[in-house]
């Protein structure tokens, strides 16, 4: 599956909104591979708002991409859903939601006057989020194959937690080359990622030349690594695209059962597509680079 972490277009020196998305995801509409995308802070300042942007992306081929949840009549933002990961055909979790990933829309600007630069997460979209991660977790934890604890899940939007501003180059795996662009206020929505107890990592995007992953509170914050060329990088720093694998245990009958360790490492675009730092960021034992 392919995520878009937001900026798809760089909606100002857009003529035509709709063509550039076309164009912006065309690749995976082509490979006819399942593709998801999330809204940044530029990709409205073309010829589409930001509702717009969002209805053109999930009206497009082989997008799971999804406008809003659809019991929720106030929620703010659009792009606001989640997906979930089923078991194996066959197996005792072919029913159940195995690893959850909650996609959400992180603002473009602050809308409030006294508070200056990016957008946030609200409280209408942290509240939908706890809803959505208790109800998964008490549909994992109960008959047929009830577990003891919920799945792991994985979220996705745009701009930077102000967490991320903690790390330093001697707790991370990769490497920050640019401020971190967060909002200026702190929402709490990394207090509510801790406190359901099932996200495992988060990743963002933003800062094009930021690519690294750090551990706060047993929460993996990471960055997806800069990837279009349609926006500003750094000269002689290949473009780069994080890559994500969940890897399935095996039961004692030789089937596959639930999701035992989630692995990353970032591909280059490079003469070899290279691939650098691997690690571990969530195992049913441990976490750490892999070896």
């Amino acid at each position: 599956m392919h995520i878009c972490l937001g900026d798809n277009i760089y909606g100002f020196d857009s003529k035509d909104s709709a063509k550039s998305m076309d164009a912006a995801f065309a690749p995976a509409i082509a490979a006819r591979i399942p593709w998801a995308a999330v809204l940044g802070n530029h990709d409205q300042e073309g010829t589409l708002s930001r509702e717009g942007v969002m209805k053109h992306i999930v009206g497009l081929n082989h997008t799971l991409s999804q406008f809003n949840p659809s019991e929720l009549h106030v929620i703010d933002g659009f792009g606001n859903y989640n997906l979930e990961v089923g078991g194996v055909e066959g197996s005792g979790f072919v029913n159940k939601s195995i690893l959850n990933l909650y996609f959400l829309d992180s603002g473009d600007y602050s809308t409030v006057p006294a508070i200056p630069g990016y957008g946030w997460i609200k409280p209408s979209q942290q509240l939908w989020f706890q809803r959505t991660s208790a109800k998964l977790r008490r549909a994992y934890m109960s008959p047929p194959n009830a577990q003891k604890s919920s799945a792991p899940g994985l979220v996705y939007f745009h701009i930077p937690l102000p967490e991320v501003a903690s790390f330093d180059s001697t707790n991370f795996t990769g490497v920050r080359q640019e401020g971190i662009g967060s909002a200026s206020v702190n929402s709490g929505f990394f207090t509510t990622l801790v406190e359901t107890g099932d996200v495992k990592a988060v990743f963002t995007g933003h800062d094009h030349i930021n690519d690294f992953c750090g551990q706060l509170t047993g929460i993996q914050l990471c960055y997806g690594g800069g990837f279009g060329y349609h926006a500003y990088g750094k000269a002689g720093w290949p473009r780069r695209a994080r890559v994500v694998v969940a890897s399935l245990e095996k039961t004692e009958e030789g089937g596959w059962g639930t999701v035992k360790s989630i692995k990353t490492w970032k591909r280059l675009d490079d003469k070899h597509l290279t691939a650098i730092d691997g690690e571990v960021l969530w195992s049913k034992k441990h976490t750490g680079k892999v070896e």
